[in-house]
């Protein structure tokens, strides 16, 4: 009968197999004979798992949607493959791939040097100019002159005399300008003409504009006269100072983008210009008419400029010292009439 051996019972293995067992154990590599290279095997799964990097995409462009748009279109045009994103802050951003990068910057730089954005109203930059000084070197002069020692009667001689010009003697409404009445006049003049004077120069060169603003400041005193019609007396710079105010806020309404026509918005810079004016044009000494005829003076002298010149920049030209010559030149008539 066969010898059926149940599983759950454990045989005894044979000599036989004993012996085979024994033998296979002592051929087989135990695993400090198999002197495995640990480092190898996970050098191995590294590279493995390691993929070829690309590198990310660069940004060549930042800007609002409408720039944005038209570089886009640009870059089609040439068969450049690029991506637009917004970042947190707001701007719309296009990147491209690093190869393409140079060709990109190019074509986006010749796109806007053939077609410079026509709707923006940049803010003004933040920075020190000493371009006012010349303008105010005038004034400075003057006064000091008229403070020394050496003064040959200026301040009779050049002060804004209402009954006086009315008679004929123009030439006061020039010299009146370059006097103050103290120290503290001047520097006050000084100071708020500086401030207003370098924000004009921002936009355009001084030499093309200020010939104007002195002209325009010479006729409001004449209005002033004119409209008192008595012995009212008054000097200084500051209608000078109150006319640059004007012309420059002319200036900010003409260049404010077509998007704002029609709206309140657009007139924010006569606006604040005018609080402008009211505030710091209000004393108990202070020349009230010859402020506000300055104001409304420079108000025209903001038409002078061309738009084109406003919008793109003008920069500086050698024939610009023909408007410091002229500048100087109605200061020197007007004070050789007065000696």
């Amino acid at each position: 009968m066969p010898h059926f051996i149940s599983p759950m019972i454990r045989r005894r293995p044979s000599a036989e197999e004993l012996h085979a067992a024994s033998a296979n154990q002592e051929s087989a590599p135990s695993p400090i004979e198999q002197n495995i290279d640990f480092s190898q095997i996970a050098q191995s799964s590294t590279e493995q798992n390691e993929q070829p990097q690309i590198p990310p995409d660069v940004r060549v462009s930042e800007g609002g949607f409408r720039q944005i748009r038209d570089e886009s279109l640009v870059l089609l045009s040439q068969g450049i493959t690029h991506r637009i994103e917004r970042s947190e802050e707001g701007p719309f951003q296009i990147f491209v791939e690093p190869e393409k990068r140079r060709m990109a910057q190019i074509q986006i730089r010749l796109y806007h040097r053939e077609n410079p954005p026509r709707d923006e109203n940049p803010p003004l930059p933040l920075k020190f100019s000493l371009q006012p000084l010349w303008v105010l070197a005038i004034p400075i002069a003057c006064t000091l002159l008229d403070f020394s020692d050496i003064s040959i009667q200026m301040h009779n001689a050049g002060i804004a005399d209402a009954s006086k010009i009315l008679r004929g003697e123009w030439w006061r409404t020039i010299t009146a300008m370059t006097l103050h009445a103290d120290s503290r006049h001047l520097a006050s003049n000084l100071i708020s003409g500086f401030l207003a004077l370098s924000l004009l120069h921002y936009r355009i060169p001084l030499a093309k504009l200020v010939p104007f603003l002195a002209v325009a400041s010479a006729v409001a005193n004449f209005f002033v006269a004119l409209t008192v019609q008595t012995s009212f007396r008054s000097l200084g710079f500051s209608g000078f100072v109150f006319a640059t105010i004007g012309c420059l806020a002319v200036i900010e309404f003409r260049l404010m983008p077509r998007e704002t026509h029609g709206m309140l918005r657009r007139f924010a810079p006569l606006c604040g210009a005018a609080s402008l004016a009211v505030f710091l044009g209000l004393g108990e000494n202070a020349d009230i008419l010859g402020h506000l005829y300055g104001f409304i003076a420079g108000l025209l002298c903001g038409f002078i400029p061309t738009k084109k010149a406003l919008r793109w920049g003008t920069p500086s030209a050698a024939t610009d010292i023909l408007g410091v010559l002229a500048y100087c030149a109605l200061f020197a008539v007007g004070w050789t009439l007065a000696i």
